[in-house]
C-alpha cells in the first residue's frame, strides 16, 4: 500500500452534496472520487499547457504559418466539405 498525503479542502455544500450521492451510487470512497477527478483534470491539463508552451517555443523560434496561409487551407477545406455534402451519394 503507498502512503499518501492528506490535504484538507473547502467545497460548497452543493458539490458536497453531489460528491456524497456519487460516492454511493458508485460505492467508491468520495477521496476516491476526489483524487481520480483531480488526475483526469491534471492530466487534460497539463497536456494542454504542455502544448501551449511548445507552441510559443516555435513562435518564438520564428516556426509559424502566416495567417493567410491558414485561412487559405481553411478555406479549401470547408469548400471541399460543402462540396462532398452536396454530390449525390451513388
Amino acid at each position: 500500500v503507498t502512503m499518501k498525503d492528506v490535504m484538507t479542502i473547502r467545497i460548497g455544500g452543493d458539490l458536497k452534496d453531489k460528491l456524497d450521492r456519487m460516492a454511493k451510487a458508485t460505492a467508491r470512497t468520495k477521496s476516491y472520487l476526489i483524487e481520480s477527478a483531480i488526475r483526469e483534470y491534471l492530466e487534460v491539463n497539463e497536456w494542454q499547457v504542455e502544448a501551449i508552451q511548445e507552441g510559443v517555443r516555435q513562435a518564438d523560434a520564428g516556426q509559424v504559418v502566416p495567417h493567410e496561409t491558414v485561412k487559405a487551407r481553411w478555406e479549401g477545406k470547408r469548400a471541399d466539405s460543402v462540396d462532398r455534402r452536396r454530390r449525390p451519394r451513388p
